[in-house]
């Protein structure tokens, strides 16, 4: 077996003396695991950092076995993260999210937002909205899709200001009014019918945002694996809010 694809590292660890296990979000096979020789060695460890995009060049006498990694230096971003919490935070996130991919299952669309994301941590309120919308991709990738199109009462697409947090479907203000204080509010930037859609989020709609995916995350997915919200993600949460919050002042 053998392939090359572009990739993004999300962690590695020790194995043996001198080689590393690396793990990589890749374009076009998924998460997937491969041995790096010499991957302690001086050359290679600058490379193989969570946050780097590389060239892999993947091996195995059969499938399903772990395999070996070649590795070309590509898009080396780690250094630059690391030098501000919401770098550290944001690559650890997304890490976490990704893990939650089972492996080798390939999901082009978020290798893509995820290569998005990276381009902009150093942006908060840009880094925060894009965070909201990966989340909300991961959960339609792993079969949990929230629909934002039409209203679920009426069917209209305009004033859609709520979402049910039972069907996870966007309620217009008139139709939802009566139960709003069991609403979950749809912030305006989510909201592609509307002129906010891509404009980027004040303080209050990243708060919105943030516990709008993180109800959804909780019911679907960490609340049925037993897993708690990771505290990176509350770091990067906390970090891009209060940056935000200086920034309306």
């Amino acid at each position: 077996m053998d392939w090359q694809d572009e990739g993004l590292i999300l962690g590695v660890r020790k194995h043996g003396e001198t080689s590393s296990i690396v793990e990589a979000m890749t374009a076009e096979h998924g998460r997937h695991l491969g041995l790096v020789r010499g991957g302690r060695s001086s050359r290679m460890r600058p490379i193989l950092q969570p946050g780097n995009f590389v060239t892999l060049q993947w091996r195995a006498r059969l499938e399903e076995q772990l395999g070996t990694y070649a590795v070309e230096a590509g898009d080396l971003r780690a250094a630059a993260l690391m030098v501000s919490q919401l770098g550290i935070y944001g690559i650890q996130t997304l890490a976490s999210h990704l893990r939650l991919l089972p492996e080798r299952d390939p999901h082009v669309g978020l290798y893509k937002a995820a290569q998005v994301l990276m381009e902009n941590f150093e942006h908060a309120e840009i880094a925060a909205s894009l965070m909201i919308r990966f989340e909300l991709v991961l959960l339609e990738e792993l079969g949990f899709g929230l629909d934002l199109e039409t209203c679920a009462s009426t069917g209209q697409i305009h004033d859609l200001t709520y979402i049910s947090p039972k069907s996870g479907r966007a309620v217009s203000q008139s139709a939802g009014e009566p139960w709003a204080d069991k609403m979950l509010v749809l912030p305006a930037f989510l909201n592609k019918h509307e002129e906010g859609w891509g404009i980027v989020p004040q303080a209050d709609q990243i708060s919105q945002g943030f516990q709008l995916s993180s109800f959804f995350l909780q019911r679907h997915i960490y609340g049925p694996r037993g897993l708690k919200h990771p505290d990176e993600r509350q770091g990067f949460i906390k970090a891009t809010t209060k940056i935000t919050s200086e920034h309306n002042q």
